[in-house]
This record gives structure tokens, C-alpha cells and sequence, in this order.
């Protein structure tokens, strides 16, 4: 299971002309579901999302997480990044998760960031989505599990 998470000023998610999602200061999160993946895998990711610690604290440096700033997320599923991009010029995407194991473990993921305390918006899975930001820095980070 993979997140690429970004530090956000705001952040917002569209299908067509419906705002799905939408927070301020906090996370989004592009989750990418493998074929491999686990209810415990994505447990474990959430953890290590709301507790990465790359928030300022009062001297300027990353040392605070999600959680200790009262920040949200916002969880956007990216089958795109369980891509094999290692030969020619077209991605394959034969280790992405079958939709219905990553659409269960997408919401597996998002209820877990709810049963942390942290607000948390989505996205609409395999929908058609246009993401908006303001990346913070700009911070962001690959983390997987």
C-alpha cells in the first residue's frame, strides 16, 4: 500500500461539479492500493500518515505530526501509483489491488484515519476526480507498506 502525502495550506477534490472532499491545513493523501495488500498493511499505513511528523514547530523544524497540529486529511484514491514504470513507455498496472479489494481497503484506510479523531474527506473511488492544492513548502512524501 502506498501514500503519497502532501502538506497542505487547503486542498479539495471534484467530480464533475460536486465537491466531494475538501479541508484545510492537513494532508492529502493519494492512496494507491497493491494486489498484496492488507486490512493490517493499511492499518499500518494510517498510523505512519497521521504520525509522520513533518509539521513546523515553534524553532521551524519538521518535528510534528498530523494529529499534534489538529490537521485533516483529505484520502483521494491514485491506482496510478502501483504502476510498474521500470520498461518501455507505457505503464503496467498488473500489481495494482482488483477494484473490489482496493475499494475495500481504501475505505478500510479512511476508517481508520476517523477512528484516530482526525477529520477526515474523500474522494469518490474510481471516479473521474480533479484534485486541487496548495502544497505547503511544498512538503511531500512516498511512504509504503
Amino acid at each position: 500500500m502506498i501514500a503519497l502525502i502532501q502538506r497542505v495550506t487547503r486542498a479539495s477534490v471534484r467530480v464533475g461539479d460536486e465537491v466531494t472532499g475538501e479541508i484545510g491545513h492537513g494532508l492529502l493523501v493519494l492512496l494507491g492500493v497493491e494486489k498484496d495488500d492488507t486490512e493490517q498493511k493499511a492499518r499500518r499505513l494510517c498510523e505512519r500518515v497521521l504520525g509522520y511528523r513533518i509539521f513546523s514547530d515553534e524553532d521551524d523544524k519538521m518535528n510534528l505530526s498530523l494529529k499534534q497540529v489538529g490537521g485533516s486529511v483529505l484520502v483521494v484514491s491514485q491506482f496510478t501509483l502501483a504502476a510498474d514504470t521500470s520498461k518501455g513507455m507505457r505503464p503496467g498496472f498488473s500489481g495494482g489491488a482488483a477494484p473490489a479489494l482496493a475499494e475495500s481497503l481504501y475505505e478500510y484506510f479512511t476508517g481508520c484515519c476517523r477512528e484516530q479523531g482526525v477529520t477526515t474527506q474523500t474522494g469518490r473511488f474510481a471516479a473521474d476526480m480533479q484534485v486541487s492544492l496548495v502544497n505547503d513548502g511544498p512538503v511531500t512524501f512516498w511512504l509504503q507498506v
